[in-house]
């Protein structure tokens, strides 16, 4: 039976056979190509999931020349690849990709050579939650997505761009885990930017199959004969690859700056990782086998026929720490507006610091960072200070301990 994963993505998951944002990239298509067209773009973290569906529809209005950094090598080899083979992309004739890290002294040199970019996007971050372990996880997490995004912000501030945009996520509303908190951190760098150059981000739904994702995982798991596993009381909103990408076109090309786009979804529309799990093994022609235990599933799967029409999983409740229990995209005391778009909702205001009190902070960080006894708790202690609505729950375990 073939399998159509974009196909499946609409049918059993989103629910949708049309973009959630159709409608709004009909309605400005010609502003949209109006800032786009001749432009220089730079995309940061444009091999991933998210970052080559952007790229994907920003050439669609022609901007002049295209720089792409990311530091996955074999990554942007294949978007490369992708771009080239997918109907209706202009690639400009300057196109670019570089493998190395934003904050590397070389993409200084390459920006000042530029002359800057007329727009620039920021999809270089860690995403998951799982990113959350032990000290030196929140580190590394914390330094790139803040700390390495303030030495660009003072970067583009040499040489001034027309649009900036940084990828936030749904978890920066209310955070619970440190992943969360270094987005909403972000934010409020970002914001305390504006006055010099316009920016905006999106707090995302989870992006059905992206790259690293659980539902993405699954493939994995039928290729190499392995068990399927969710968390069976987990219930999330999602987007279609596509739509992630043009959540972040219209946010970084039409939004004014300092607003947060998210998507329109009703709370009817979140679903089930399981649920999806059951559908996903369903158009592979699979019918499940539950079991109470991973070692259970794993002999299971290490025995069955390499024929068989059964396949095993092990759904569980969530018990890792900074899951969190239902998924929202903004928070009270944000003003919202959503009747600028048909499918997209802008936060145009909500309470954030001042350049000097999140430098301040920053630099706390980079003090402690330097000290080496400090802990993950201290880690904690100093977010909670700074993002009073950072409710952290250690839990003691996490994704890393799991299937």
């Amino acid at each position: 039976m073939a399998f159509h994963l974009d196909k499946f993505i609409s049918q059993a998951v989103t629910g949708r056979s049309r973009s959630l944002f159709a409608a709004d990239l009909e309605a400005n298509a010609s502003a949209l190509r109006e800032r786009i067209a001749g432009k220089k773009v730079c995309v940061i973290g444009g091999a991933g999931s998210i970052g080559s569906a952007f790229i994907k529809e920003i050439l669609r209005f022609g901007p002049g020349s295209l720089v792409v950094v990311d530091l996955s090598e074999n990554g942007l080899a294949e978007l490369t690849r992708d771009l080239r083979s997918t109907e209706g992309l202009t690639i400009p004739e300057d196109y670019r990709t570089y493998t190395l890290d934003f904050a590397d002294p070389i993409f200084e040199v390459i920006f000042r050579e530029e002359g800057g970019f007329d727009i620039v996007a920021n999809f270089s971050a860690h995403k998951h939650v799982r990113s959350e372990k032990d000290r030196h996880s929140v580190r590394a997490l914390l330094q790139n997505n803040v700390l390495k995004a303030r030495k660009l912000l003072d970067l583009l501030s040499e040489c001034l761009p027309e649009r900036f945009f940084c990828v936030s996520t749904d978890k920066a509303a209310g955070p619970v885990n440190v992943m969360g908190a270094s987005k909403r951190l972000m934010e409020d760098l970002i914001m305390a930017y504006r006055d010099r150059f316009p920016v905006t981000t999106a707090r995302f739904a989870n992006v059905a199959f992206s790259n690293g994702s659980l539902p993405d995982s699954w493939m994995n798991r039928l290729q190499k004969k392995q068990p399927l596993v969710a968390p069976d009381d987990v219930l999330r909103y999602f987007v279609s690859p596509e739509e992630s990408g043009q959540i972040c076109l219209l946010a970084c090309i039409l939004g004014r700056s300092g607003e947060i786009f998210f998507p329109k979804l009703r709370q009817e529309q979140m679903q089930s990782f399981s649920v999806i799990c059951d559908r996903f093994l369903a158009a592979q022609g699979l019918e499940k086998v539950a079991f109470g235990s991973e070692e259970e599933a794993r002999r299971y799967a290490a025995e069955m026929p390499d024929d068989s029409p059964r396949w095993p999983v092990y759904y569980a409740p969530s018990d890792t720490t900074g899951e969190k229990a239902y998924e929202e995209f903004y928070v009270p005391g944000e003003r919202i507006d959503e009747s600028r778009f048909a499918g997209l909702g802008i936060i145009e205001d909500s309470p954030r610091r001042s350049r000097g009190e999140v430098n301040a902070f920053l630099d706390r960080l980079e003090i402690l960072f330097s000290d080496p006894s400090y802990t993950k708790a201290d880690v904690v202690a100093e977010l909670k200070a700074f993002l009073p609505s950072f409710e952290h729950e250690e839990k003691g375990r996490n994704l890393d301990q799991k299937m």
